[in-house]
């Protein structure tokens, strides 16, 4: 049988698009399914837009993902003398030659065609054909290689996610495969590279479909073997728009995929996610990325656009907030709380701050800016004070501090202590835990205020009690 190979072939000049990391994923994980290759391969050969900066983000996006290539990165500038081996084969093969067309002469072709109804295309001045004779070579004026594009009959592939597609070869142009100077053009490089990489399957966003009969026409004719094509709907806003890095306004979605660690998002979460964005598997929503790698096949890939709701991925990013190591979700938190003054300095610890606070939390972000409460001094509203912090509750915190210097610092002798002091000053239990809220968190919403207790300590609540009782 042969092996699968997939490829993720970004151009590098941004960061790595949400998109792109959708196609990636689907890429990493039909080799993971088929005990294949992931290769990564870098098409820069646009020169004038291709950064080292650009390859760098990409590159940190994927390792943010944790989607491992198996060869590479590949990068195509590196990969010139190939190229040129190949095209003085296809010119000396005759399926590609020199056109010295100017591109005012190549322009106002493609206006004649547009003025009689037609596509605007190459009109074939220096096609050779049999018994054809070519102009005379211009002295100051250097060539283009185009290729030789058959000029009937159709190109026809069976799309893992579209289906059957059939473009006609009058449809196409005698694409130029290298520029004045012999440098080659995309197409060209993704057919040499996928022939000489032996990449079995194509997946990519369906924005590529034009490009695809071109180079299973160049692939045809250096006599290389086709691999399978899948085209990927977009991805939608919730507004049913095709995301773009040029929107704006608080609910577009973030295009940049390192925006989401920023934005407190864990990777896993992204991923599994960014999986059922095209693709279903039954009615489960979350699933870790080796079930993911497990069931994926191209079968249940849809051909229709895919909508992103930040806050289904608020949703999934929770499951795993609540399901992910403690020490770890500290690591993530710790930074932004310390941007914030966090006093960690004889506070409790954070990973046992943030075990209590991560249920009810939808990001890091969120998560530590709920945990700061722990971490300093309480400022609580004055407002607040006068209207909770009543004459009539004092003498019951004043037992309450009392009591604390000797009960078992446990959650069950906390709260069995306070329903003891509730019952003798004949209150509610919000009566008491408001202003305690208030005294030792400076906030009115907490968890539990046993459970608040417990992890503050009892050194640290019964010096923030001293000064209020």
């Amino acid at each position: 049988m042969t092996v699968v190979r997939t490829r993720f072939a970004p151009s590098p000049t941004g960061y790595l698009h949400l998109g792109g990391a959708r196609t990636a994923l689907y890429s990493w994980a039909y080799a993971r399914h088929f005990g294949g290759a992931f290769v990564l391969r870098i098409e820069d050969t646009d020169v004038e837009r291709s950064t080292p900066e650009a390859v760098q983000a990409i590159i940190e996006g994927m390792q943010w993902l944790g989607l491992s290539h198996d060869e590479g990165p590949f990068y195509q500038m590196q990969r010139m003398d190939r190229y040129r081996e190949v095209l003085a084969q296809m010119l000396e093969a005759g399926t590609a030659y020199h056109c010295y067309s100017s591109k005012e002469e190549v322009d106002a072709m493609r206006e004649r065609f547009t003025a009689a109804g037609e596509k605007p295309r190459y009109d074939g001045t220096w096609r050779p054909e049999p018994g054809k004779t070519l102009p005379p070579v211009p002295a100051d004026r250097e060539p283009v290689v185009r290729f030789k594009n058959p000029l009937d009959g159709d190109v026809t592939w069976n799309d893992v996610v579209k289906g059957p597609i059939t473009i006609g070869n009058k449809e196409l142009d005698d694409l130029v495969i290298a520029r004045p100077g012999g440098v080659p053009t995309y197409n060209f490089c993704v057919a040499v590279d996928d022939w000489d990489m032996q990449i079995t399957h194509v997946l990519r966003g369906d924005d590529h479909v034009n490009n695809t009969p071109r180079q299973i026409n160049i692939l045809n004719a250096i006599g290389a073997a086709l691999p399978q094509y899948g085209h990927l709907p977009m991805i939608h806003g919730s507004d049913g728009k095709k995301i773009s890095k040029r929107d704006k306004g608080e609910k577009v979605v973030p295009v940049n995929i390192m925006d989401y660690p920023a934005m407190g998002y864990l990777p896993e979460a992204l991923l599994n996610y960014l999986a059922r964005l095209g693709w279903s598997h039954g009615d489960d929503e979350v699933f870790s990325m080796q079930q993911f790698c497990e069931w994926f096949n191209t079968d249940h890939l849809t051909s229709s656009p895919a909508q992103f709701d930040l806050e289904k991925l608020a949703w999934v990013n929770n499951h795993y907030i609540k399901q992910a190591d403690n020490t770890r979700l500290a690591a993530l938190a710790r930074p932004r709380m310390e941007a914030q003054g966090a006093q960690f300095d004889g506070a409790p610890e954070l990973a046992d701050a943030l075990a209590l606070m991560k249920d009810r939390t939808n990001t890091i972000n969120e998560l530590a800016d709920a945990a700061m409460l722990f971490y300093r001094t309480p400022q609580p509203d004055a407002a607040l004070m006068a209207q909770h912090l009543t004459d009539a509750v004092k003498p019951a915190l004043a037992q309450f501090a009392e009591r604390c210097a000797t009960v078992e610092w446990t959650r069950e002798a906390l709260a069995a202590m306070i329903k003891e002091v509730l019952a003798a000053n004949t209150i509610k239990m919000p009566v008491l835990a408001m202003p305690l809220r208030l005294l030792l968190t400076g906030q009115l919403q907490t968890p539990a205020i046993d459970a608040v207790l417990v992890l503050l300590g009892r050194e640290l609540v019964l010096s923030r009690l001293k000064a209020a009782v």
